[in-house]
């Protein structure tokens, strides 16, 4: 069995009416769901974290798309536009 720590959360008296409602319909406890909610956002964080992570490292090192780099002179020959 995992060791669990409790902790106190003060929340409005509606919201937890409607929490408890939430937990019956799904048959946990309270503690089960906010356990449940707060294991999924963790989990979302870290697969964020990982996915900028690996975005990251692709702008440090692009695709190559294979062209051909231009000269400052060709980028801006005015005549080629027309």
């Amino acid at each position: 069995m995992v060791a669990k720590a409790n902790i106190t959360v003060a929340i409005e008296p509606g919201l937890l009416k409607k929490a408890r409602a939430v937990a019956a319909r799904r048959g946990q406890s309270v503690s089960a769901l906010l356990a449940d909610e707060l294991r999924e956002l963790v989990d979302d964080d870290a697969r964020y974290a990982s996915a900028q992570k690996r975005a990251l490292s692709l702008l440090q090192n692009p695709l190559s798309l294979g062209g051909v780099p231009l000269r400052r002179e060709e980028l801006h020959e005015r005549h080629r536009l027309r």
